[in-house]
């Protein structure tokens, strides 16, 4: 029973309908495969909870409620932990999105979204490697095969996220000026598999110059692989990409961090997750006193506060130690008059 809809008068509609409409209309056609298929996954705990209810009639005080149980009641489907706050938040973007939605067709007045909040409750700190636990992997991917010490050292070299990396092609590397080139990404979802898509963000797209280290081991894994390329012969599957499967078929998204785990594990290595690379790759710039503005161009963030926001604690800290040498400075100067005071007091009059 839709009523006046140039009065924004509110729709009788369940929640699951209009939301259904929303992933039609408006998700398929702007947003990107992965947000998507993940906006999708969100609905299983969505429906549940206020599907069945008449859009009209929800209010923020029931999205608070939904927002509340998965933040101290929320569990992973899969492995039974609590819900991150990060998929917390996406739960309640999805929801926001779609009343948002109903708003701008003039079918609702206002969001009920914007007076929800998502308690903060406790926060983890990231778990990055250590210089010296890198330099320790550094060692072992030595003996390791030759894509995946190039995988690795590009991620922690180039702060890259796992997509920009699996993502590049030979055709995005300059070996003349060891600029690496970032264009594209390689994602996967269950409906398309693995597939090319665009850059997380229009920023995301960047150039970035490496040590020649880096590039040495990529010139070994060229020419790897037009060894490769001519032992398999009508076997190997032509494309540009960096990092393939045997037969040049591109590598899957979960393989790094799948084969990663084993590495470690095999080496009695502590575990960081591939996406903590780019975290320890920003960290040392940071710590070396490098701005905030370069920090982020070199991570492709849209923003700089997207940048000073995951990497508060770091550029406090930061910031911390660059008082701690003013002050050593100047009490070195205070110490130093001390000095010469004492030693005009022995000169005899």
């Amino acid at each position: 029973e839709e009523k006046c809809l140039m009065c924004a008068a509110p729709v009788a509609m369940k929640f699951e309908e209009l939301a259904e409409k929303w992933f039609e209309e408006y998700a398929r056609l702007n947003l990107r495969n992965t947000t998507y298929e993940r906006m999708k996954q969100v609905t299983k705990r969505v429906y549940p909870a206020i599907g069945y209810m008449k859009v009209n009639k929800i209010t923020s005080r029931h999205i608070q409620q939904f927002v509340n149980d998965l933040v101290f009641n929320g569990k992973n489907m899969q492995t039974g932990k609590p819900l991150s706050r990060k998929t917390v938040i996406h739960h309640l973007s999805l929801i926001s999105s779609i009343f948002s939605y109903a708003v701008k067709m003039d079918m609702l007045a206002v969001n009920p979204c914007t007076k929800v909040t998502v308690p903060k409750g406790e926060k983890k700190e990231k778990s990055i490697y250590t210089i010296d636990e890198v330099k320790q992997l550094f060692e072992l991917l030595e003996a390791a095969p030759l894509k995946y010490r190039a995988f690795f050292m590009l991620a922690i070299y180039g702060g890259f996220r796992r997509g920009e990396m699996l993502g590049l092609e030979w055709k995005d590397i300059d070996f003349d000026t060891r600029v690496v080139n970032i264009r594209r990404t390689s994602n996967y979802t269950n409906k398309n598999g693995t597939y090319t898509d665009t850059t997380k963000t229009r920023s995301s797209q960047r150039s970035i110059k490496l040590a020649e280290t880096v590039i040495n081991v990529l010139r070994d894994l060229k020419a790897e692989h037009d060894t490769m390329r001519e032992e398999l012969g009508d076997q190997w599957i032509e494309n540009d990409r960096l990092f393939v499967q045997w037969n040049g078929k591109p590598m899957a998204n979960n393989t790094p961090y799948t084969w990663l785990k084993r590495f470690t594990e095999k080496n009695g290595m502590r575990f960081c997750d591939v996406h903590s690379m780019r975290h320890f790759h920003a960290s040392l710039l940071i710590f070396a006193g490098v701005d905030p503005v370069t920090v982020s161009g070199d991570l492709g963030h849209t923003a700089v506060s997207t940048t000073t926001s995951i990497y508060c604690h770091m550029f406090q800290e930061a910031q911390a130690r660059t008082s701690d040498v003013i002050a050593n400075a100047l009490d070195f100067k205070k110490k130093k008059d001390d000095r010469q005071g004492d030693d005009h007091k022995a000169i005899p009059a």
